[in-house]
């Protein structure tokens, strides 16, 4: 995806070859262990485990019904867990509206392929918050993957480093996870299972950390 031209729910065109890349991290034989060190599942007490795994659980979630529409401040404390910083004078309530035409209950493998399409609450939430202050199209997908857990995915430049920045990486994503009677979503609940964790994880983000565990910051070199 290309931020500042192509949003993320752009049409793609032709699948890319973010399943084929995203299989490989799937497929090894850490990604299991991963993802429990990760959670802090097995560790014990006083182990350090990775701050980003109280992401979607800190204060009962984003997208609990009493908060989904609405970005809080526990939203915001949410996503420095994810080594980002919501400027001060963002104006989230802006996004109200919006939030309230994003399913809440859907999966990406299950959604439309419209819900994910340019023009949709999804799309327009993303650019909105894309433009504000200090903002940009890092933090503004972690902010939604906070509200739209099972929807929206993390989509930075580890992400992006990792499985391609084609036009459409939602919509390229969503193809992925459909392919072969949703093999590769099916993979991640399999994945979510064995290592432990609960299912308020959602398959996009057993995705987003085994990717990230497996192609951590530091030692990634693509702009």
């Amino acid at each position: 995806m290309n931020e500042l031209v192509a949003g993320p729910g752009s049409s793609g065109g032709e699948p890319s070859v973010v399943g084929q890349r995203l299989r490989v991290v799937l497929d090894a034989e850490r990604v299991v262990d991963d993802l429990r060190r990760y959670f802090g599942i097995g560790l014990p007490p006083g182990a350090g485990a990775f701050t980003g795994g109280r992401f979607e659980h800190l204060a009962g979630g984003g997208d609990r019904r009493q908060v989904a529409d609405r970005f809080t401040a526990e939203d915001l404390v949410a996503v420095q867990t994810l080594s980002v910083t919501v400027p001060a004078p963002v104006a989230l309530d802006l996004l109200s509206e919006l939030l309230r035409g994003i399913p809440s209950d859907t999966d990406l493998s299950e959604a439309d392929a419209s819900i994910v399409a340019d023009g949709s609450p999804a799309y327009r939430a993303w650019c909105l918050l894309k433009d504000q202050y200090k903002i940009g199209w890092v933090i503004a997908g972690k902010l939604l993957a906070r509200k739209r857990p099972r929807l929206l995915p993390v989509y930075d430049r580890v992400v992006r480093c990792a499985l391609g920045h084609p036009p459409s990486f939602w919509t390229d994503l969503r193809i992925a996870l459909r392919e072969d009677d949703e093999a590769l979503h099916h993979r991640l609940l399999g994945l979510r299972e064995s290592a432990g964790l609960p299912e308020s994880v959602s398959a996009l983000r057993v995705a987003d950390v085994a990717v990230w565990m497996a192609h951590p910051a530091p030692g990634h070199r693509c702009p």
